[in-house]
This record gives C-alpha cells, sequence and structure tokens, in this order.
C-alpha cells in the first residue's frame, strides 16, 4: 500500500499536465523563435544563419557561396526547423528595403517591393555577410560569448552574439509569440549612437532629451513620418503606440510624382487601389496614373490631374487617406531582456538595457585579453630562462632522458614553458630574439595595466564604449532617409469635392431670393427680378464653394452653391432653405474663399468674424453679431485682402481706420467702429486695399475718396470722423471702385 501510495503522489492530473505542458512551449516560442534578444537584437534563427555563414567563412571580403549551401548548414547543426523558414528568415535579413542595415549580402533574386516574397529558390540565389554584420562577430572569439550545446549536443554555439551596435534598434522586427507580440521599426545608425553616447555622460537622459538625438523611426524606403512629436514621444516613452508612414512626393510638369513609398508599402498594390477609384469615378480629377521606376528611378509613380487648376495638396490628402500612400505601423518594444524575461521596454529603457549588455561584453573582452597577456607573459619568462642559461638548457635536451622534466626542475619552471623551450629553433637563441622577447614582455606588461585600469574603474569602461562607439559612427553612419513631417492630415474627398468646380455669379435680390448662374461674365443689375423686388448683392465665385449670407438680426447663415437654384427663373426664397426668425432680412453674403469678414450694426460697433468659426450646418444658423434694439446689421465685407477700414455715418461724416484695430471673435457686440451722437447711425462700411477707391453717392452727384487719400485719413477707431464735402452729406449709398 506504501508503494502505490508513492506511486500516486508522482502522478500529475491532466489539468496539471497540460497547463505545464503550454507554460513550457510558451516560454519556447518566447525565448527561443519569436523575441528578439536586447542586447544583439537578433532572433534565435537568425543569430544562427549569421553564426554558421562566418563558421562557414562567408565574410563581406569572401566570394558568394550559394544559399542552399547556409541553409543546410543552419537547420543541420544549428535550428532543426523548415529549411523554407529558414530561408525566408534569410531572405529577409538581405532585403534592402526591409532591413535598415541589411546582414546578408545577396545576389539574385531576392525579391522585390512589389512582392517581397517573390524571391527566387536557395539552389539559384547567393550570399555573403555584409560588412555591417563584422559588428555582431568581431569579438566572438574573444571571449565574449557564452557557448551553448545545441539541440542535439553534439556541438557548440553562441547563446548570444557581441553585438557592437543595438541591432534591435536599428534594423527593428516583428514577431509574434504566444499571449505576446513584438514591433519594432527601423532606426537611424547615427542619430542612436548619438544618443547612447549622450546617455554616456548623462545617465538620467529623459525620452525627451534622447528625441534630441533620435527624432523618429528612420524607414528603409525613405518616405516621411506623418506621426507628430508628442504621438512618438508617447511611443518612446512606453513602449507602446502607433506610427504613421507616407509616401514622398513633388509636382512636375507631367503631374504628381511619388518617389519614397511607405515601408512595407507595395508600388503595383497603390497603383491598383488608385485605378479602382478611377475606374469607380470616384477620383475623376486624375487623368491617368502610371509607373515610370527603373533602375535610375526606384520608384517613380506618376499621377497626372486633369487639369493644372487640381489642387495637388488636397489630392495628395485623399490618397493618403484612401490608399497605401499612407500606412499605419503599430509599435510594441518588446524584448528579451538581459534577465531572459521578456518586457516591454521605453527607448530609454532599450538604450540602457544594451549599453548594459556592452559592458558585460566589454568586460569579457578585457579579461579574455589580460589571460592571453598574462598566458603569453610566462611562456615569454620561460623562454628568456633559456637565453640566459643556453648552454645548461642545450645540454639538457643532449643527455636527459626527460629533459622537459629536468628544464622544470633545474630552473623551476612549469610544464607550459618547458615544453615551449624544447620547441625553440636554434635560430631563436639569437640575441636579437632575446631583446624581442624582453620589448614584447614590456609592451604586454603595459597593455595590461591599461586594461586592468578600465576593468577597475567604470568610468573608464565607459569612455572605452564611447572611443569605439565613435569610430562606428564614422565608419558606417549615414543621414536619415525618412523626413519627419506630420504637417498634412490625410481625409478623403467629401462627395461634393469630387464634382467639377465652375465659376458661377451668386444673385441676392432684396426680398432674400437667391440663385446661381454660370460663369463670371454675369450683369447681375441687368437680370429679370419678381415686382416690388430688386437687386442686393452678388458675388463671383466657384460652384465648389459655400456662401455664407448674414441676416439684419446678427445671424450667419451657411449654403453650397452647387446646390443654389439655376439663374433662368427668379430663384428661390431663402426661407425654404433655411429657419429664418419673422422679421428682419438679408443684408448680405460673402463666398468661403474669404477667411475672414467684418460685420457690423448701424449702432456703430463691428468685429471681424473669422468664417472657419462661423461655419455651421444648421437651418437656424448661428448667433455672431450682436445688434441693439432698433438697429439692423449693416452688409458684411471681406477683410483678406484689406489693410483700411472706412466708417460712414448719417450724418455725412466718414472715418479711416487700420483693420488690425479691430478685434478677431467668433461672437459678441465687437468694439465701437465710429463715434456717434444721439439720432446718428452708421450707414456703410466698407474694408480697402490699396488702389482702391469708394464712391459716394448723394442724390444724381456722387463723390470718389481714392486710397492716398483715404491712406492719408487713417485715424483711431471710435471718433467722430471727417465730414464729407457740402452737397455730399446726405447719403444715398456706397459702392467700392477698383
Amino acid at each position: 500500500m506504501a508503494i502505490d501510495s508513492d506511486l500516486e503522489s508522482d502522478v500529475l492530473s491532466l489539468r496539471e499536465y497540460t497547463e505545464k505542458a503550454y507554460l513550457d512551449y510558451s516560454m519556447y516560442v518566447i525565448s527561443d523563435r519569436a523575441l528578439p534578444h536586447a542586447g544583439d537584437g537578433l532572433k534565435p534563427v537568425q543569430r544562427r544563419i549569421v553564426f554558421a555563414m562566418s563558421q562557414l567563412g562567408l565574410t563581406a571580403t569572401a566570394k558568394h557561396s550559394k544559399s542552399a549551401r547556409t541553409v543546410g548548414e543552419v537547420i543541420g547543426k544549428y535550428h532543426p526547423h523548415g529549411e523554407s523558414a529558414c530561408y525566408e528568415a534569410m531572405v529577409l535579413m538581405a532585403q534592402a528595403f526591409s532591413f535598415r542595415y541589411p546582414l546578408v549580402d545577396g545576389q539574385g533574386n531576392w525579391g522585390a517591393p512589389d512582392d517581397p516574397k517573390s524571391f527566387a529558390a536557395q539552389r539559384y540565389t547567393e550570399a555573403r555577410l555584409t560588412r555591417i554584420a563584422d559588428l555582431l562577430l568581431a569579438e566572438a572569439r574573444s571571449g565574449t560569448t557564452n557557448l551553448i550545446p545545441n539541440f542535439d549536443g553534439t556541438l557548440t554555439e553562441p547563446q548570444h552574439l557581441p553585438a557592437q551596435l543595438p541591432f534591435v534598434l536599428l534594423n527593428g522586427g516583428t514577431g509574434i509569440a504566444v499571449g505576446m507580440a513584438t514591433d519594432l521599426l527601423p532606426h537611424n545608425l547615427r542619430e542612436v549612437v548619438d544618443a547612447l553616447i549622450h546617455l554616456l555622460g548623462k545617465r538620467a537622459a529623459s525620452n525627451l532629451e534622447l528625441m534630441e538625438f533620435v527624432q523618429g523611426p528612420d524607414l528603409p524606403t525613405g518616405g516621411t513620418v506623418a506621426s507628430s512629436k508628442d504621438e512618438i514621444l508617447s511611443v518612446y516613452e512606453t513602449g507602446r503606440g502607433k506610427i504613421r508612414g507616407r509616401a514622398r512626393w513633388h509636382v512636375e510638369d507631367a503631374g504628381v510624382v511619388v518617389t519614397e513609398l511607405p515601408y512595407q508599402a507595395s508600388p503595383a498594390r497603390v497603383l491598383e487601389q488608385i485605378g479602382t477609384q478611377m475606374a469607380q469615378r470616384k477620383l475623376p480629377i486624375l487623368t491617368d496614373v502610371r509607373d515610370e521606376s527603373d533602375h535610375k528611378h526606384p520608384t517613380r509613380l506618376v499621377l497626372v490631374p486633369r487639369s493644372n487648376r487640381v489642387d495637388t495638396r488636397r489630392l495628395m490628402q485623399h490618397l493618403f487617406a484612401t490608399t497605401e500612400l499612407e500606412r499605419s505601423y503599430r509599435a510594441n518594444f518588446n524584448v528579451i531582456g538581459l534577465d531572459g524575461k521578456p518586457r516591454v521596454l521605453s527607448l530609454r529603457g532599450l538604450l540602457l538595457e544594451w549599453l548594459e549588455y556592452r559592458r558585460q561584453t566589454v568586460r569579457k573582452r578585457t579579461e579574455h585579453r589580460i589571460e592571453q597577456i598574462r598566458r603569453r607573459t610566462h611562456l615569454i619568462d620561460g623562454l628568456l630562462v633559456a637565453h640566459l642559461s643556453i648552454d645548461e638548457v642545450i645540454r639538457i635536451v643532449r643527455e636527459e632522458s626527460n629533459p622537459a622534466l629536468a628544464l622544470m626542475d633545474t630552473f623551476r619552471l612549469s610544464e607550459t614553458q618547458a615544453k615551449a623551450i624544447l620547441e625553440i629553433r636554434l635560430r631563436q637563441l639569437a640575441r636579437l630574439e632575446e631583446i624581442e622577447l624582453k620589448t614584447e614582455r614590456a609592451e604586454l606588461e603595459q597593455e595590461r595595466d591599461k586594461l586592468e585600469g578600465i576593468l577597475d574603474s567604470p568610468r573608464r569602461l565607459d569612455m572605452t564604449i564611447l572611443n569605439e562607439l565613435k569610430k562606428i559612427r564614422q565608419q558606417f553612419g549615414d543621414d536619415r532617409r525618412t523626413q519627419i513631417d506630420p504637417s498634412d492630415d490625410s481625409r478623403p474627398y467629401a462627395e461634393d469635392e469630387l464634382l467639377a468646380s465652375e465659376p458661377v455669379t451668386v444673385v441676392l435680390s432684396e426680398r432674400g431670393w437667391i440663385r446661381s448662374a454660370k460663369g463670371h461674365d454675369v450683369d447681375p443689375q441687368a437680370l429679370a427680378y419678381r415686382t416690388g423686388d430688386r437687386y442686393l448683392a452678388s458675388l463671383r465665385t466657384r460652384s465648389s464653394d459655400h456662401c455664407f449670407l448674414l441676416h439684419s438680426t446678427g445671424r450667419v447663415f451657411s449654403l453650397p452653391i452647387r446646390g443654389l437654384p439655376a439663374a433662368r427663373g427668379h430663384g428661390e426664397p431663402l426661407t425654404t432653405m433655411l429657419s429664418v426668425d419673422d422679421g428682419g432680412h438679408f443684408v448680405g453674403m460673402v463666398a468661403n474663399r474669404t477667411r475672414r469678414m467684418l460685420v457690423t450694426s448701424e449702432a456703430g460697433y463691428g468685429f471681424v468674424l473669422p468664417l472657419r468659426q462661423a461655419e455651421t450646418l444648421k437651418r437656424t444658423g448661428k448667433a455672431a453679431l450682436n445688434c441693439s434694439e432698433g438697429t439692423s446689421a449693416l452688409p458684411p465685407c471681406p477683410v483678406d485682402d484689406a489693410s483700411v477700414v472706412v466708417a460712414f455715418s448719417s450724418s455725412g461724416r466718414w472715418l479711416a481706420m487700420d483693420v488690425g484695430s479691430l478685434p478677431q471673435q467668433p461672437r459678441g457686440k465687437g468694439v465701437i467702429l465710429m463715434r456717434l451722437l444721439a439720432g446718428e447711425q452708421l450707414l456703410a462700411v466698407h474694408a480697402v486695399a490699396e488702389g482702391e477707391a469708394l464712391v459716394v453717392h448723394s442724390g444724381k452727384r456722387h463723390v470718389s475718396l481714392k486710397w492716398p487719400r483715404i491712406r492719408d485719413h487713417v485715424a483711431e477707431r471710435a471718433r467722430r470722423g471727417t465730414l464729407l464735402p457740402q452737397g455730399f452729406r446726405k447719403i444715398d449709398g456706397v459702392e467700392k471702385a477698383g
């Protein structure tokens, strides 16, 4: 019974067994397949490919060798997985459009941006390591790597490679493990090294400080990063987030030319997406799209607009929103740390983790070199003994049956020293050789003292790393390929934007009837009006615009011009399109091509209203100008190009003032434009630019106020103004003349 109970205690339940088995599998996938290591920045299969190629002698100076040979070496000795998966990992490391700093130099068909998996079979392609891959291997034989058994225990392989740069940031990478993933975008070598140097001098540097050096991802295919600095900083601080990449383009006579695509975007896919929109008549402003890429211009996509009036910037905003000309990349800085555990790190955390890895590597390298020096000086000491007692050494070698043991007893040498003496050739016993040995010993002792000083001083250790980083920066540093440009938002065209934009003249009557006539050669006052109605105002604009109408109560309404009735009849009353309170009337209108308009009341108050703050889709409009009881709003006037505002009162006075003296605000009463006495009111207000004039009508007579005179009479606002000439003080109307 006791035996049975012992057996039962060793048996796991199915639940416990499956939980343990799945946990073991998960940890294997996380640590030995999917996630890169913070030290060398490589996944296990990548590390094994680089190591196997170095073992085969496929360095940057060697001849290219068949890829099948490398793949066979990797899966036969170190990575017992499918050869296709291993070859795909090798291909990725050779693609200049996938890796910012490729580790494999390939010959043959290694895929294209259109189809990264269109590479030739491994029996056709050839490969060797690149020059920068030497930064992973140069110190591998200097005691810096921990060798571990391979999968079957017959060989050893490095646990990690002694990377002289943080390749985890330089080339980035993606991976999906069990319950976690990693997504790192490539970065610029020069910027990363500068950040490391800054951290070596100031360990407490924040991510914001590091962004003075690392501006953002530097993608292999160039393009631009459309994320703002705050968005990039959020990614660098948390290790998670999204970053938007966008194509780079410019305008030529041929049209809009796209020269660089976002990372991992396919030119063929972009052309297909644009072509589909054109075929579905969702992009009528384009007449042609073609691929003119060649060896001289690897990426050259030409978009031909219908006319030179097309807003190319707005066109690209639409394409960014609807095609792969803009892509969003997930950022997840999840790596295997130096403690062997996966965790998400910030930019600063990644750099500090790598610096600690580098310190460990340099320390191991230094200790290994000191041990080499110790062994060599030990041998030199023995050889110098032989030189000092050369006759006795020769006698012992000639007469003793076991000369090594005799040498050890006679001169108190170690076995290693004795063997070294026995291997000396006679010509090496010359006086010159003795001098060279003493010189070598002195140099080795000097080098050992220097290396021991590095081990004893953390500051010297960091200075060694810093100097090495500077040399690497000078040797391998290159300019940034990807610009940081968050200036434009991507947004698709609205339906009305895709319709043709034609010149139109909008006409408004005194009783609030509105209509739209094609062209700008229309005389609005010559049109027919309903009985008792007449012309009030007109606009020369385009069918794609909006018009803003000001009501006598101070409310602002907006209408799309494309939806206005045609001018073949009398038009339609605005009351059918808008919800207007009983009483009052419309006093004027402006087009949205104007950015600002001046709104004023008969009481003498006014302000500049930005049209973007007056936009509304409501039929009831938006309150803008507060008019006191018994007063009305005056016709609005655009002030974009104007420099002077001229106000006229019912007493025949006029006052000119600078536009800049008037406030901009979305609503309110405004400020006093012209000081009025009891019984007076403001009759008209106009904004005037250089070269323009105002014509004042009084009965059948008129007088002109021309630009030089207007400019010379500019005064402070809220004054009484200047009297018009005798006979013109009863103002019937004021109009602008060009």
